[in-house]
């Protein structure tokens, strides 16, 4: 039996800008499910040295000030919270830089603290490889990034998820399955000219498989190469009629996105049931 061809829908915007347009029509998302900016960016000097370590997207400077990326990232969760579904959750692939190891922390703490929302749980996610940091005598070389799993802090015990139920009690206590939190996935599903910073949609349908319900819409607001619409197709069956959107301001990362969709369903023979 085909796969059913998941619909996908890829918005050339900013995201805050697809955000408002789902709140306009009073659309909802279950699962937010994206690798943001890590405003890893090294603060070089030369214009040489910024065109080598800054320019991994071809339309995006991942070089913000830590006070301006931590109020961005605020910004971006109250947003979430007006399209996210009751029970929805955010599954948010975030990572530190040799440079600025605190960044990360620093936009997390605002998120808990000015924000709806909370951490559910922190998903260690290794990759094949690591990443080389042979100049450093005392810092670690990094194989391992966090999906933290947020959700709303008065849905923290009601959030959707898929672990299934093992046995039950008599007293009608019930036993759950043991899902862990720890994912080995490949770093990426390769760079290309326009994005040397891709994610892996094997991580991706992984998570899927834990949290995304039947039909589920789910929501990239930084699609890039299209890695999370893969990541459905490939989660998808003939039962299931998922629907993803992504937000990209990158033209011609939506252009290569939709070639490697439409690649990959004919190499898959899948089609429109």
């Amino acid at each position: 039996m085909q796969k059913k061809m998941t619909k996908v829908q890829f918005r050339n915007e900013d995201c805050f800008k697809t955000m408002d347009l789902f709140v306009k029509l009073g659309k909802k998302v279950d699962i937010i499910l994206t690798s943001p900016p890590y405003n890893t960016a090294r603060k070089v000097k030369t214009q040489k040295a910024l065109d080598t370590h800054n320019n991994r997207y071809d339309d995006y400077n991942d070089n913000m000030s830590d006070e301006e990326y931590c109020d961005w990232s605020v910004r971006l969760f109250n947003k979430f919270d007006e399209i996210l579904v009751e029970n929805g959750v955010i599954l948010y692939n975030l990572s530190y830089g040799s440079e600025n190891p605190n960044v990360m922390w620093l936009a997390i703490g605002d998120i808990l603290r000015k924000t709806n929302f909370m951490i559910a749980d922190t998903i260690i996610w290794k990759k094949k490889s690591a990443l080389p940091n042979n100049v450093s005598h005392n810092k670690l070389t990094r194989i391992t990034e966090f999906v933290f799993v947020i959700c709303r802090k008065d849905e923290f015990k009601t959030f959707n998820a898929n672990k299934k139920v093992t046995k039950q009690s008599e007293t009608g206590q019930k036993y759950y399955e043991n899902v862990y939190n720890f994912i080995e996935a490949p770093n990426n599903d390769g760079s290309c000219s326009i994005n040397k910073a891709t994610y892996s949609s094997e991580l991706c349908e992984k998570l899927l498989n834990i949290y995304a319900k039947t039909n589920s819409i789910v929501y990239d607001p930084f699609m890039g190469t299209g890695t999370t619409a893969i990541a459905c197709q490939k989660f998808n069956n003939m039962n299931n009629d998922m629907v993803c959107v992504g937000s990209e301001i990158s033209e011609k990362q939506v252009e290569y996105s939709k070639e490697r969709l439409n690649n990959f369903l004919k190499e898959n023979n899948i089609i429109d049931a």
